[in-house]
């Protein structure tokens, strides 16, 4: 790369990913029990297979409790939803604006006629939690007492309506059901489907981390306490922490597919676009944190047309003003749902200013150059090349070397130059 200033820029990332290992290091140096917690295993798996000579040692440089107790605090301090935001972005003390919330939002992404929410708190019986309706009816149909004891999707039929029920389960409990209805004639697709069950296994977990932690507040303080409690209830938290990031990368991959179903775009366009956003990443030289930042950002990139009516991607007539208008908001739409998904907050910038242009001439805040975040300026290069050698409506794929050549031509006023070449030398003849 020729660019002073960008050679800068990356030094920089790179940086912060070394220094992300330094504290590792110092702990492997001084206590290598506590490395293995530090890599998110917990010495919970470990303890049996070290020496008594070594653990005594290691037990005799500081108070089995409270360095425990340490462990405990500083995992309630990452995952409290007193310092992060809940699943939809809501407090424990306004559940009704939660669950209908929840349910107009799923609404709204998967173009349904109505979505119901069902739990059952601390074993009573099933209630309706949140509704897309401004007049519900309460009543608790015996398939949505099928859905939830039989922890199985539930499905029937009426004149007008396909009526699809998922339990809201994980690997520990099942807590309720949502309910979905669609117009006979659009039966939920299978990514429709997919996202559905991966969100309501997502958001069980997210309320069984609540209650954990909430237990072990309860108890981290108290002086009778025994190291094996202990140890067992940073089993629990660190198992279930584990749960939730493999559920919450489902997610993200399951949103991008429907985002892509519902926008018409070629099937795997946000997988293509995250994968080749990931591999200029680490060919530039990127750590492998941002690296995984910026490809959540290019699966997600487009997540606010999940949004908009399936009708404006399909309408072959010239969109009107207002539809055009609401095509041109998505990036906001997509800004507002990842703002209240907790764990994608870091991916913000990058999808927000992913259609902001080297010379300033792009939206939303016409950033210039270097101001632009450098995830962002990876994703639009990345995007643009995979739409170019993707068929469209109005044109043909072209071919590699064809969209080479243009996104070239384009260096300078739209796209970052060392950015695309770092690309030509991954997609270069």
């Amino acid at each position: 790369m020729n660019n002073a200033n960008n050679r800068e820029e990356l030094d920089s990332i790179k940086d912060k990913g070394v220094s992300l290992f330094a504290r590792s290091l110092d702990i492997m140096d001084d206590d290598p029990l506590e490395e293995i917690f530090a890599l998110n295993l917990g010495d919970f798996l470990s303890e049996s297979l070290i020496n008594e000579e070594l653990a005594c040692k290691i037990s005799n440089k500081k108070n089995k409790n409270e360095g425990i107790k340490e462990q405990l605090r500083e995992l309630i301090s990452i995952y409290s939803i007193d310092s992060t935001l809940s699943l939809l972005g809501f407090r424990e003390n306004e559940d009704y604006i939660i669950y209908d919330s929840i349910a107009r939002a799923i609404k709204l992404m998967l173009s349904l006629e109505e979505c119901n929410i069902y739990l059952s708190v601390k074993k009573n019986p099933l209630k309706l939690a949140g509704t897309s309706l401004d007049n519900p009816n309460e009543a608790i149909s015996d398939y949505i007492k099928e859905s939830f004891e039989k922890e199985k999707v539930v499905t029937y039929k009426d004149d007008k309506f396909v009526t699809k029920i998922f339990p809201m389960k994980n690997n520990f409990e099942c807590i309720g059901s949502i309910e979905t209805k669609r117009e006979i004639s659009k039966p939920l697709e299978k990514q429709y489907e997919d996202m559905l069950k991966i969100t309501a296994g997502l958001f069980v977990t997210s309320l069984g981390i609540q209650k954990l932690i909430d237990e072990v507040k309860r108890v981290i303080d108290s002086d009778i306490i025994t190291t094996s409690e202990l140890q067992n209830l940073r089993a629990q938290l660190t198992a279930i922490i584990g749960d939730l990031q493999d559920q919450q990368q489902a997610f993200v991959e399951t949103t991008a597919r429907a985002v892509d179903l519902k926008s018409r775009f070629k099937t795997t366009h946000s997988k293509d676009v995250a994968e080749l956003s990931k591999e200029i990443s680490r060919h530039i030289g990127l750590n492998e944190k941002t690296t995984d930042l910026i490809y959540y950002a290019g699966l997600l990139q487009n997540i606010g047309k999940i949004t908009l009516n399936e009708q404006l991607f399909t309408k072959k007539d010239k969109l009107s003003k207002e539809e055009w208008e609401k095509i041109q908001e998505y990036p906001n739409a997509g800004v507002s749902l990842l703002m209240n998904i907790n764990f994608l907050s870091e991916v913000i910038p990058y999808v927000y200013y992913q259609k902001e242009r080297w010379d300033g001439s792009g939206k939303p805040e016409g950033l210039k150059g270097m101001s632009i975040p450098f995830g962002s300026r990876i994703i639009a290069l990345a995007d643009a090349y995979c739409a170019l050698i993707q068929d469209r409506s109005h044109r043909k794929a072209l071919t590699n070397k064809e969209a080479l050549e243009i996104l070239r031509e384009e260096c300078g006023t739209k796209w970052d130059k060392d950015v695309f070449e770092a690309l030509y030398e991954i997609k270069g003849d």
